[in-house]
């Protein structure tokens, strides 16, 4: 069975839903009102956990992996909740290190009618930029995902990414915003990451290129196989023999999008880790990450292993030797 060990903050979620969070547009932006000294009702309250990390665990572990999570929390009732889920879901809490000086995050998220959100966060405290982790669940695991390493950044994840090419020990990396702050540090430590998966903004601060393909194709100077994705314009991912373009798995009502790259990039792990084709994992991927759109929460719509898929609008073919 492969062992995935997911690394990074967690969260306490409240998903608020209201007629009241009705976008409207102004030049390039879109906001709602909220009046100040006034009380708004919300038709709706879903209480869920998220973070990265435990988002990618949920994933790793309905589709019947060895799936296990790696953070510090506290002994506040979010992170006992978040750690309850998780003991919920099958998820190997044992590496967690839990400290009455630590502090799970906070989000209270509005979700507006559209199914966009704007999301109130409180961050938490796990220890800063040096916090104390039980490093040594990585050395037995098979593959790493880590992301959102809150206040570690770029030092922590190149001390997790090195620990785990001293042990062999394989890694998908969706980075975040602290890490893409420092692109030239970041594309450092690629030569060490066996997946890299971002969208096509992100890619373009790492690598040269206008569309999808290139930006994949440009990516393998770095890693074995780049996934380069771009909303409703689909995602292209390559190993380096061979190159698949996607659209989108099915056209469902958008409920809210919290963690729908979450569920792509762990949906793609969770068949690749087992020896599935690129093709293959696209389609997991795609479709995880469509089911988790239909409903509120990052964890909710995540598939269960056996789950029947239908085809979808999906381009193979094989990478010529100049192109890589």
């Amino acid at each position: 069975m492969v062992k995935i060990l997911s690394i990074g903050k967690a969260t306490q979620d409240v998903f608020l839903k209201s007629d009241e969070f009705d976008p409207h547009k102004e030049g390039t932006h879109m906001f709602t009102h909220l009046p100040l000294g006034l009380k708004m009702e919300v038709e709706d309250v879903t209480f869920s956990t998220g973070g990265n990390a435990t988002n990618v665990a949920v994933t790793f572990a309905r589709q019947g992996l060895q799936a296990s999570y790696m953070w510090a929390l506290g002994h506040d009732p979010a992170s006992e909740t978040i750690l309850h889920a998780l003991d919920a879901e099958g998820v190997d809490t044992s590496a967690v290190v839990q400290d009455e000086r630590y502090q799970s995050g906070y989000s209270v998220i509005l979700i507006a009618t559209n199914g966009e959100r704007t999301i109130l966060n409180h961050r938490g405290y796990a220890g800063g930029k040096h916090p104390k982790l039980d490093y040594a669940a990585i050395h037995s695991a098979d593959w790493i995902y880590p992301t959102s390493l809150g206040d570690g950044g770029l030092p922590l994840l190149r001390h997790i990414v090195d620990e785990a090419e001293k042990h062999q020990v394989k890694v998908m990396l969706n980075p975040a915003g602290p890490e893409l702050a420092e692109p030239d540090k970041l594309k450092a430590l690629l030569e060490s990451v066996d997946v890299l998966c971002t969208n096509k903004e992100e890619m373009q601060l790492l690598v040269a290129g206008e569309t999808l393909e290139e930006l994949a194709l440009h990516a393998l100077h770095y890693v074995p196989v780049a996934i380069v994705s771009d909303g409703p314009n689909g995602v292209v991912a390559t190993d380096g023999k061979t190159l698949v373009r996607a659209g989108m798995y099915e056209d469902v009502p958008v409920i809210d999008r919290t963690g729908a790259g979450d569920a792509f990039a762990s949906g793609f792990l969770s068949q690749w880790s087992q020896g599935k084709s690129l093709k293959e994992s696209i389609i997991f991927a795609s479709a995880n990450s469509t089911s988790v759109v239909t409903k509120i929460g990052a964890k909710d719509g995540i598939l269960h292993r056996g789950v029947k898929l239908h085809e979808m609008p999906i381009h193979e073919r094989p990478v010529n030797a100049r192109e890589a």
